[in-house]
């Protein structure tokens, strides 16, 4: 095969399994479902992998966490057997993705639909910025970066 199809098979193949780690992440993240083990989580990051609100309202909110660990720790911590969410489910759109050899970027339009323990209904638009780094032939999330577009109560 020439040098040239090698590099472009590469990056299909980065673009999915990134796609495919979105999924996965994007799944654990859904509520409901059994609980999820801290580990199944940090099993998606890099060692040095950050995961941040951007914009004054999505950063005061969220905050910045760094390490797989404590990425893995704040995320979790809105899942079950928490009881924050009733019902989480989160939509993709609009993806943009960019293989760079070991590294990639993508884009998305995540919509989200909650209900929370307290019965409130809400409709959420973000964009996510999120960089990936293939580490030993293993994509993972290397910086997720979360910006909340617009949210709406909804009426049960």
């Amino acid at each position: 095969m020439s040098e040239a199809l090698l590099q472009r098979l590469a990056t299909l193949e980065g673009e999915s399994a990134v796609r495919r780690l979105m999924a996965c992440y994007m799944d654990l993240c859904d509520v409901p479902r059994a609980a999820v083990h801290l580990s199944q989580l940090a099993q998606l990051f890099t060692e040095d992998a950050i995961w941040e609100g951007l914009g004054s309202q999505t950063a005061q909110t969220f905050g910045k966490h760094q390490g797989r660990e404590a990425v893995a720790a704040f995320v979790g911590g809105y899942l079950p057997p928490s009881d924050h969410f009733k019902l989480n489910l989160h939509y993709l759109t609009s993806e943009s993705i960019e293989v760079d050899g070991k590294a990639a970027r993508g884009q998305w339009i995540m919509q989200q639909i909650s209900t929370y323990a307290d019965g409130r209904n809400e409709l959420f638009g973000t964009r996510l910025n999120i960089d990936f780094r293939c580490v030993d032939g293993v994509w993972l999330i290397a910086h997720f970066r979360t910006q909340r577009l617009f949210n709406t109560e909804l009426n049960a």
